[in-house]
């Protein structure tokens, strides 16, 4: 969907056709609600926030409709005493999987690795275990994310070689050409169009037209906007 029919879609819902009642809606406004629209749908998918009460990857469907945020990106690990650790990429949104190879002084042939996500408050008890702690015989280990970063255990056990990163990117967010930019005073010199299938952007343009109707305190706009993003998600 290009730029200029989602900028019309999004005024006729609110100004029925041509009333002009909202005329003075700014193009950083509808901008800045369709990008909105953008996270809020991607949020709700990825949860199974939605109708069908189905997560990412549970249906074909989802699957489809998600796979243009699916991203792989090799990342570069720096070693610490007890683990890996690398900067996740600048786009990052949700975590899939991570993609990790190792040798050992023993093994020099890189070994892929079984990795399991766990939570940061049990890797004190989970590095000391000896079914579930990292394990290069049994090429298994422990992940975690803090701030910025992921990282990889080995107990000092093994070296990692390799490091990927399989995530949920942010979508790009819809930039109209000449319109002001919002965070720094600037115009848009280029437009930035919705990267998502028309079936999806038309949700997201009722959605952004249920925020622009709340912003406004239309609530029957508000009401039936919210109503179409219900229906279709």
């Amino acid at each position: 969907m290009n730029n200029n029919l989602l900028q019309i879609k999004i005024k006729q819902r609110l100004n029925k056709i041509a009333s002009l009642d909202y005329d003075n809606i700014e193009c950083w406004m509808v901008q800045e609600a369709f990008n909105k629209a953008q996270l809020e749908w991607v949020r709700r998918m990825i949860y199974g926030i939605n109708t069908r009460k189905e997560g990412s990857e549970q249906s074909t469907g989802l699957v489809d409709d998600l796979r243009i945020l699916l991203k792989s990106e090799d990342l570069k690990p720096v070693e610490k005493q007890t683990f890996f650790e690398a900067t996740l990429p600048t786009d990052y949104l949700y975590y899939v999987r991570a993609d990790v190879y190792a040798n050992s002084k023993c093994c020099p042939d890189k070994r892929k690795m079984t990795v399991y996500e766990v939570e940061e408050a049990n890797v004190g008890v989970l590095l000391t275990s000896s079914t579930k702690g990292p394990s290069f015989e049994w090429a298994e280990t422990l992940s975690t994310l803090i701030g910025d970063k992921l990282r990889v255990y080995t107990n000092g056990e093994f070296n990692i070689t390799e490091m990927g990163l399989v995530y949920y990117r942010l979508p790009r967010p819809v930039q109209f050409q000449d319109c002001v930019n919002a965070s720094t005073g600037t115009t848009f010199t280029a437009n930035q169009e919705c990267e998502f299938k028309d079936d999806i952007a038309e949700v997201m343009v009722d959605q952004a037209a249920a925020i622009l109707a709340g912003d406004m305190e239309n609530i029957n706009q508000y009401q039936r906007e919210s109503q179409e993003v219900q229906k279709n998600s």
